[in-house]
């Protein structure tokens, strides 16, 4: 297995890209650089300082329309690759949980219903067998059983040493 790669980059490209599409001043202004004529109309909306800001951004395109192919092809692979089964082998644990008690019961849900899907659904685990398996997305696994508990996504026996996934209400 490969070392984890640096995925900010790439994804921070696409995240820009959607971005820029999402308002239409800076379509039109990434448009005019793909087209290489980001400089042919001083008026444009390319020259615009709140459209020349972003658009001075993109790592991947120059001023003239020359495509970077390498960012763009590397991009488009770290997409692909977040969009299969093998993305969980190239992210960190989260250093933290967010501090809002809806916001971490909702995250801490999600980590307990990855956990169950891939251990079984059905299957009962341990306080350790599950403190394991959160260990692998977060820090505090305490925190992430006791909110997906409170949550009631997770039910535990009476005593607190085994955790099931709750039945879908």
């Amino acid at each position: 297995m490969t070392a984890s790669r640096d995925l900010s980059a790439p994804l921070g490209r696409a995240r820009m890209l959607f971005s820029l599409l999402a308002v239409p001043k800076l379509r039109a202004g990434l448009a005019a650089r793909l087209a290489g004529d980001a400089t042919s109309a001083p008026s444009g909306p390319h020259e615009d300082p709140r459209v020349h800001g972003p658009l001075s951004r993109i790592d991947w395109l120059d001023e003239h329309g020359e495509v970077d192919l390498e960012r763009l092809q590397e991009t488009a692979d770290v997409l692909a690759l977040m969009r299969s089964d093998q993305a969980i082998l190239e992210v960190p644990r989260l250093d933290g949980i967010p501090v809002k008690t809806e916001e971490s019961r909702e995250m801490s849900g999600r980590i307990a219903r990855i956990v169950f899907e891939r251990v079984g659904r059905e299957r009962t685990l341990t306080e350790g067998e599950l403190n394991a398996a959160i260990a692998m997305f977060a820090r505090d696994t305490a925190l992430v059983r006791r909110d997906a508990v409170d949550a009631g996504v997770l039910t535990r026996t009476s005593d607190g040493g085994a955790y099931r996934l709750a039945d879908p209400a």
